[in-house]
């Protein structure tokens, strides 16, 4: 159904914009964040003392391997250094960008829009509940249709009191197995699209055939597949089977690691085999288009964590246009293939039905 007042449109933290102004867009992005929802004190004296260290140069090879217990690294707080970030992605040529940050990790609408401003960058924020270990104390009381209204208020009226309002439902965050209430938040999702026309981004569980599992489960509450982004597709579906049987249904297919997981020491949630360089990822997307599936690709990096900035020797957010572009280009990818990634297919992405 949607709503009349915004088919046609995205819906930036500034307000409506026509989908021609998006230009050069990643759609995975956070540019304040608190993950640290996913702390873990390590059980060892001498892995504590990294609890509290900040991120220096001197701990930097540590952290891809202790992430998940170093309370800075995870604390994306400081908006100057976020402009700063956001700023070289624009220099690269860029124009827009999907902070995904939902519910429980931190979403900071008034600072969204204060990055918006100060580097005329066009922001889209996210809506909507992330991994259940970032879940209020009541969600398992909260219905799907509380859950619902509070996603449409934040595309149609505001969060909270700010007036900014959300462009994009999620990333709603899943494990694997799906809880019940993961579902229910999964299922609100689906109805908070049918009432709004907004498109829903999901980060999947680790496991190759989670995101098509989420797909049918989105359509049948209501969600159109081709309204719906599969997040992290590069370290969850590596299964080309499973891969083709996703791109099948007509959803988005997101890639949003790039610069991230170079280092192989990486660890997620205790998965050691998690790490997918960019090589990998351009492999994927090479299978992808030559399936027929260039229309559903789109690009990011995911940037959530202190050590991926580049004042701390990470590759940032300008990574794609700097440095995979060119080489996208010379592994062949034509320049009409590369602009569909990066504007045609987040444009289309992003307007709303």
């Amino acid at each position: 159904m949607g709503l009349p007042a915004l088919s046609g449109k995205a819906q930036t933290v500034l307000g409506p914009i026509h989908p021609d102004a998006l230009g050069i867009t990643l759609m995975h992005e956070h540019l304040v964040i608190d993950v640290g929802c996913y702390f873990e004190e390590p059980s060892e004296a001498s892995e504590r003392a990294y609890i509290h260290k900040p991120v220096t140069m001197d701990i930097l090879g540590a952290l891809p391997q202790r992430w998940y217990y170093n309370l800075d690294t995870v604390q994306l707080w400081d908006v100057d250094a976020a402009i700063h970030e956001a700023s070289l992605f624009k220099y690269a040529g860029g124009h827009s960008i999907v902070d995904v940050t939902s519910l429980g990790i931190g979403r900071d609408p008034l600072a969204l829009a204060r990055i918006s401003r100060a580097t005329g960058l066009n922001i889209v924020m996210g809506g909507s509940y992330y991994v259940p270990a970032s879940h209020p104390s009541d969600m398992d009381d909260k219905t799907e249709e509380a859950i619902t209204a509070e996603i449409v208020r934040d595309i149609t009226v505001g969060v909270g009191e700010t007036g900014v309002r959300a462009g994009m439902i999620g990333e709603v965050g899943n494990f694997f197995p799906l809880s019940d209430n993961e579902r229910k938040v999964l299922q609100a999702s689906a109805q908070a699209q049918a009432e709004t026309g907004a498109p829903i981004s999901i980060h999947p569980g680790m496991n190759d055939w989670a995101p098509l599992e989420i797909v049918e489960l989105l359509v049948n509450a209501g969600a159109e597949a081709n309204r719906i982004v599969l997040d992290h597709l590069g370290p969850v579906v590596r299964d080309r089977k499973a891969l083709k049987e996703l791109a099948e249904t007509g959803c988005f297919l997101e890639y949003d690691h790039f610069g991230a997981y170079e280092d192989t020491s990486i660890r997620y949630r205790n998965e050691t085999d998690f790490a997918v360089s960019d090589v990998q990822v351009v492999d994927a997307l090479e299978f992808l288009v030559a399936d027929g599936h260039l229309g559903q690709i789109l690009l990011s990096h995911d940037v959530n964590f202190k050590y991926q900035h580049t004042r701390f020797g990470g590759k940032g957010i300008a990574h794609i246009l700097d440095s995979m572009v060119p080489r996208m280009r010379r592994r062949g990818f034509a320049e009409d293939q590369i602009n569909a990634m990066l504007i045609d297919n987040p444009r289309r992405a992003l307007t709303f039905r």
